[in-house]
Formats: structure tokens, sequence, C-alpha cells
């Protein structure tokens, strides 16, 4: 005969308590930030503190964007509570990374990273190039903010890449064009070196976040030292629209 609630025995009790107590200390450790600093729970509501962002390191926070990514490509993405995300950031922010990515509307990164509102500052510019406003955002970023990581991100069959190629004009973006012409002219390529080359393509937009990463370090001095210092890194990184995989260029 099953024992009424009210009649539980000591050892009953005391299991119940062990199970809730289990279950309160999984959804803690699942609201952390960063995507649960890489544990799964029930819903990634908690943005980051300056605490648990101090404790990481570049190339830690580096797994966690890989491992954000292998969450997005296998269709096992965080339950990300962005309301609770918001309210955890009215007052303050203290993100990881900085990311430099394309417009192109079917790569965000926050998205194909598994990242929250206050993991990661983002940018975005046709063909992910650098200009003096960005360095100066990455400056922010890392030496008044914190974050230890910069991403300059480019992705397969990029418009901005085949328009380049192609010597396209257009209003502003001709100019904006411009900035990827030498990156056409560095790749090293035996193929066929046209926009209708789809492989041509990607190994100049490879060649690109190459460049605009060393512009990067020529261009800032306050990010070449944090580099040299060991306090952040730079990284390049591919987005293959195929698969959904981001290819870490160097790391």
């Amino acid at each position: 005969m099953n024992t009424p609630a009210c009649c539980d025995s000591e050892p009953e009790i005391h299991r119940r308590r062990t199970l809730l107590k289990a279950a309160l200390g999984a959804a803690a450790l699942g609201s952390v930030g960063f995507a649960g600093l890489g544990i799964s729970g029930p819903a990634y509501a908690q943005a980051l503190t300056e605490a648990e962002r101090d404790r990481l390191t570049p190339d830690g926070i580096i797994e966690m964007l890989k491992a954000g990514n292998e969450r997005f490509r296998t269709g096992k993405m965080q339950q990300h509570d962005y309301l609770a995300q918001k309210r955890a950031t009215i007052g303050s922010q203290y993100p990881a990374a900085m990311i430099l990515s394309c417009i192109d509307s079917r790569a965000p990164a926050e998205i194909i990273m598994d990242t929250g509102i206050g993991d990661a500052f983002n940018a975005r510019v046709a063909g992910n190039v650098v200009n003096d406003d960005l360095i100066g955002s990455m400056e922010f970023a890392c030496r008044i903010t914190g974050a230890k990581v910069i991403v300059v991100m480019g992705h397969t069959a990029c418009g901005a890449i085949k328009g380049a190629i192609d010597g396209a004009q257009l209003g502003h973006l001709t100019a904006l064009l411009d900035k990827i012409k030498p990156a056409v002219a560095a790749t090293h390529y035996d193929g066929e070196r046209t926009s209708k080359n789809a492989a041509f393509v990607d190994e100049v937009a490879k060649t690109n976040v190459h460049m605009n990463i060393n512009e990067i370090r020529q261009h800032s001095s306050v990010l070449a030292d944090l580099e040299r210092e060991g306090k952040i890194k730079m990284v390049g990184a591919l987005y293959r629209f195929e698969g959904g995989r981001v290819e870490f260029l160097d790391a």
C-alpha cells in the first residue's frame, strides 16, 4: 500500500530533497551566460557576469564559439530566454568576443554560433572589411569593455567578393569593393579566376579575412599590444552555407 504524502518516511523525504536540489542546481548552471559556459540546461537566461567573463581565456572563448556552431549545425541550440537576457544586461555588459562579419542575411553570427544577448559584440559590413570606425569599435570592445577575442568571419559564395572579382561599380559600393580587390590579386589559385568559379570565390574570401586581420594589427597599436601581451586573440573564420559549419582559419 502506498504511503500517504503526509506520512512519508525519512529516507523518502531525504531522497526527494536530494532530487529537488539536483534539479535546481542544474537549472542554475543552465542559465549561466555564453550558452551556459558549455553546460546544457533547460533555458539559457542569464548574461555573462564580469567575473565569469574574466575567468575565460581567449582560447576557451574560441572553443565556446566552436561548440555553439556545432549546436547550431546539428540542430541542438540552447533554449534562449531573450527577455531574461535583456533584463540581465540593462545595467551592464561583459561580452567575451567581438565578431566582424558580412551583412549577408544568411550569415548572422549570433545565431550560427549560438550566442545570446550580452555574449558578443557584433559588427557587420559587406565583405567583412575593416575601416577606422570598425577598428575604433574593436578597441572599445577589447580595451575598454574587456572582450578577449576578435573574430573576422567571411562566408562562402560572398556577393561582395564576387563584385570585387568582377570589378563591379555602383555608387559608394565601388569604394568598398576596392578594399577587397587586393585580396583577389593576392589569392594564389591555378584554376579559373572568375566569380563563376565558387572555389575561387571562397579562396578569395579566406584571403580577404587574413588581410583584414593583418590590417587591424597594423592600424591599431592598442589591439596589437593587447594581442602581444596575450590578453586578446584575433582569428579568422569562414562560414560555409553548405552544412552550416564555421571553419576557424587560425585556431
